[in-house]
């Protein structure tokens, strides 16, 4: 079955370039209309453009219909507006692509604290500011399709990027307790990590090796993501083509009891069994970690 998104309001931030333009362009060109969201800052958010109205030139230019939008997303007052004025122009909003962001890569020890800081007010305060501005829409209308873009930095570190990395992870934690909230009312939440060459990574990847992750080959996650067929509470990589999702698990761990048996020492000499993935367990929900220990001390009397 063909996806499509005619006659639904898509919200894409950091939609002026890389990865969030090409997102902007194919939703519309699958019949979405859509808000082209970005301050058109640099990668390390200082400066303004009007790169958002570019990109709404070319989609108009395509036949599509869309509106830009400049508002920061660190500007919860901004984003109100831009959710009042897409509501009153459209009357709702069903899917909402969180990607803006910006890198001030440092290692932990040199890193400032406003450097720390900004990029979390970005990706992540960015990110809340317009998913809790908008989930409230979504909830009333029985609908809604959430999309954080998270990162292999934060799923599994990278050098350098530890304020990037607990921003992105931060994401994932969101989005985990969004997916049990929102399912009644049929609003899905998931996450990519995406690998492409863009600005906020030509520096990071050589330009020949750059050119097979182009910004256009993770779109077609983020469209699945954000379509009816979507599951809900998934993470999944994208980068060249290549797609995989990834899993959270919980090792089944031992018992020591709470005796003199549960000690640092005994921890130590388990380690590898408390670390066998042979039994871990996809968990739901945090309430079932607790059910998991109490199996285990079932087992254990």
């Amino acid at each position: 079955m063909s996806i499509r998104f005619d006659d639904q309001v898509a919200i894409v931030t950091g939609a002026g370039g890389g990865i969030g333009k090409q997102h902007a362009l194919e939703l519309a060109r699958r019949g979405a209309k859509v808000v082209v969201n970005d301050l058109g800052g640099g990668v390390d958010g200082t400066g303004t453009s009007d790169a958002s109205e570019a990109v709404v030139d070319q989609i108009l230019s395509e036949g599509g219909e869309a509106i830009a939008n400049g508002a920061s997303v660190t500007d919860l007052d901004a984003i109100k507006d831009m959710t009042e004025q897409v509501v009153s122009k459209w009357g709702k909003i069903d899917i909402l692509v969180n990607n803006a962001g910006i890198l001030r890569d440092k290692t932990f020890h040199n890193v400032s604290m406003d450097d720390f800081n900004l990029v979390m007010d970005v990706h992540f305060q960015g990110t809340l500011n317009c998913t809790h501005t908008i989930y409230p829409i979504m909830r009333e209308n029985g609908y809604g399709r959430i999309v954080f873009t998270s990162s292999s930095s934060g799923v599994f570190g990278n050098f350098g990027q530890s304020n990037y990395g607990a921003a992105k992870m931060a994401m994932v934690g969101l989005m985990n307790t969004l997916k049990l909230e929102g399912q009644k009312y049929n609003v899905f939440s998931n996450t990519i990590t995406p690998v492409a060459y863009t600005r906020m990574t030509e520096n990071l990847m050589p330009e020949d090796f750059g050119k097979q992750f182009q910004p256009e080959y993770i779109t077609p996650a983020v469209l699945y993501l954000a379509s009816d067929q979507a599951p809900n509470g998934a993470i999944m990589a994208a980068g060249a083509g290549v797609f995989s999702r990834i899993l959270i698990h919980e090792t089944m761990g031992i018992s020591l009891g709470t005796g003199e048996d549960m000690t640092p020492e005994n921890i130590s000499a388990s380690w590898e069994k408390i670390s066998d993935m042979s039994d871990a367990r996809l968990l739901q929900n945090g309430g079932e970690q607790t059910l998991k220990i109490f199996e285990l001390l079932t087992k254990k009397d």
